[in-house]
């Protein structure tokens, strides 16, 4: 089964809808890093991360990682090595801080764009994540914490998301 983007403000899964925010420039077919729009397509869901003291008895059937004080995701388009992928802090590369004193990673599942084999500069660190005010993000897609709890007791590691 796949969560669907109905439209910019609207999660589908299955039965069940939920209120969104994607990003402030809208949808794309060419993703840019900095562009500040979600990638259109169909892709695989990661694991959770979630902080765990903030977060409890989270009921899934996927993977959850706590996230710790050092954890990163590398957005630098000059690290070949690092793009894209979770990172320990501090590496000597620009990164999105994971442990954060706003709570919108307090529940966070990478989106598997550009992911594999990522390609520099086709952007990086897009995740369903929470939002409080549903303003628009920087290319994620974004629901409240109470709706993201609801998903994750519904969708397993074979769950896609698909954003058209």
């Amino acid at each position: 089964m796949s969560i669907i983007l109905k439209n910019k403000e609207t999660l589908q899964y299955k039965n069940f809808y939920f209120k969104c925010c994607i990003g402030k420039r809208g949808l794309t077919s060419n993703k840019k890093e900095g562009d500040q729009k979600t990638p259109k397509g169909e892709f695989g869901i990661e694991k959770l991360y979630y902080r765990k003291d903030r977060v409890r008895n989270i009921d899934t059937r996927i993977k959850c990682i706590p996230i710790s004080k050092d954890m990163g995701w590398c957005d630098d388009t000059k690290s070949k090595k690092y793009y894209n992928k979770k990172i320990k802090i501090p590496k000597n590369i620009r990164h999105e801080r994971m442990y954060r004193k706003d709570t919108i990673y307090d529940l966070l599942i990478p989106i598997k764009y550009n992911f594999t084999k990522p390609k520099i500069g086709k952007g990086s660190a897009i995740f369903l994540h929470v939002t409080k005010n549903y303003r628009p993000t920087k290319g994620c897609i974004a629901i409240s914490k109470n709706d993201f709890l609801i998903l994750l007791r519904l969708i397993d590691k074979k769950t896609k998301i698909k954003i058209t």
